[in-house]
């Protein structure tokens, strides 16, 4: 049996947990299609198994209170700390006024001043001077702390809509291009250039204070990519729905993860209808769906897939998530990896990118490749693969392929046109 700890009043029986890394779980995909819901429950799953678990909300537009059916006012009493929802689960909503205080203070002051001298109104300035990044580095900077401390077993990322999640995940590596290309010599003309420009202009030009900031939040950030892009501690988990433009979507967000190196193990379908309607008006609309899930099979083949029915309810309160993840997940321990091959791997050549896919069971035959827009379709045999490409390799005209063992290295050259 686990020790007894108390925190915030509840009594959490934590289970031994020796030789067992932390998880850090991603639900990501476009607005809407429950990511907020799923990974509420995977939580509930999780701190029922006896992990201590935290579920973050990386959207501005916070959602996991309601979700749990709490009062709103408990978690602003928290100004963005865990709350406690149930024995070994907690849930956080960022207060980005309480992050701007703790993290961001003469950054912040900085910013408010230069947009004030502009001739914007104070109160307007101090608005304008929270730039989009601040949360999510603040949550990278939670992150690496509850993982440093070792505070949570389970870490869950309720993400926001695709394009603010692709933001997030590609924080780390640009701090680490501007802390190392950039920062020591702006720090270094602005120190220089100080004295001077204040008799001569009036924009204030930043001071130490400014710069040791940016110092101190890099270096609390320092090896939050190495745990990010760690397989056996991160995975990605991205949601979709049985329809066209959502899928396309997933299929964006399926590149983007795997070009930063993060690891995909399932795709979870949401809230398909069950074929047991017999009216005539659900008819074209569950054959319609029945299509996209067979078509989510080939773009995103071997990653599982998970499936959930549109349900009877409104999915909130502690009951129906707990239901929601015992449907979801049903015989798989919800903290495994499903999936462990990345899916695939995109490398700069001379002249051009080699694209390597890990195909295990092919036969050599004669592989067939067709580009459709921005999209490959490569055929080996009876294998069909769907792959978005990004927007450097779309352009190139030049294509060819070669299997080598289980290997297909696909090779992009030629110039770029625009299509």
């Amino acid at each position: 049996m686990g020790s007894k700890r108390h925190r915030l009043g509840f009594t959490e029986k934590v289970s031994e947990l020796q030789g067992v890394r932390m998880r850090i779980l991603f639900f990501a995909g476009k607005g809407g299609v429950g990511k907020t819901s799923l990974s509420a429950a995977t939580g509930i799953k999780a701190a029922e198994s006896g992990y201590r678990t935290v579920v973050l909300s990386l959207d501005v537009a916070h959602s996991l209170a309601d979700i749990f059916d709490l009062e709103q006012c408990l978690l602003d009493q928290n100004q963005g700390r865990p709350v406690p929802v149930a024995p070994n689960l907690y849930i956080q909503e960022l207060d980005i006024q309480e992050e701007i205080r703790t993290n961001w203070g003469d950054i912040y002051k900085y910013l408010a001043i230069l947009l004030n001298t502009t001739g914007l109104d104070e109160i307007l300035a101090e608005e304008l001077a929270i730039l989009p990044g601040m949360e999510e580095i603040s949550l990278l900077l939670y992150i690496n702390r509850y993982a440093r401390d070792n505070a949570y077993d389970v870490i869950i990322l309720d993400c926001a809509p695709t394009g603010e999640s692709i933001r997030f995940i590609s924080i780390p590596t640009t701090l680490e291009w501007y802390m190392k290309k950039l920062f020591r010599l702006e720090r270094t003309v602005a120190r220089y250039a100080r004295p001077i420009a204040s008799r001569v202009y009036d924009i204030p030009l930043p001071g130490d204070d400014y710069f040791q900031a940016i110092e101190s939040l890099f270096k609390r950030l320092r090896g939050v990519d190495a745990l990010l892009t760690d397989p056996d501690i991160t995975t990605v988990r991205l949601v979709t729905n049985p329809e066209k433009i959502v899928i396309k979507e997933t299929q964006r967000a399926f590149m983007y993860f795997s070009l930063y190196k993060m690891s995909i193990d399932a795709i979870i379908i949401n809230r398909i209808l069950p074929t047991s309607l017999k009216e005539d008006y659900f008819s074209d609309w569950i054959e319609g769906q029945r299509q996209h899930i067979e078509n989510a099979r080939e773009f995103f083949s071997p990653i599982p897939i998970l499936s959930i029915h549109q349900l009877r309810e409104e999915i909130f309160g502690y009951d129906r998530l707990k239901d929601l993840a015992d449907r979801l997940y049903q015989h798989r321990r919800p903290l495994d990896r499903f999936f462990h091959d990345p899916p695939f791997d995109l490398s700069k050549t001379e002249g051009g990118y080699l694209l390597t896919l890990k195909l295990p069971f092919a036969d050599k035959t004669d592989v067939e490749l067709n580009r459709v827009s921005d999209e490959l379709i490569c055929r080996v045999g009876a294998f069909k693969r769907h792959i978005l490409l990004p927007r450097g390799l779309a352009g190139l005209d030049a294509v060819s392929a070669k299997l080598d063992g289980n290997l297909l290295r696909i090779a992009f050259k030629g110039d770029r046109h625009d299509r």
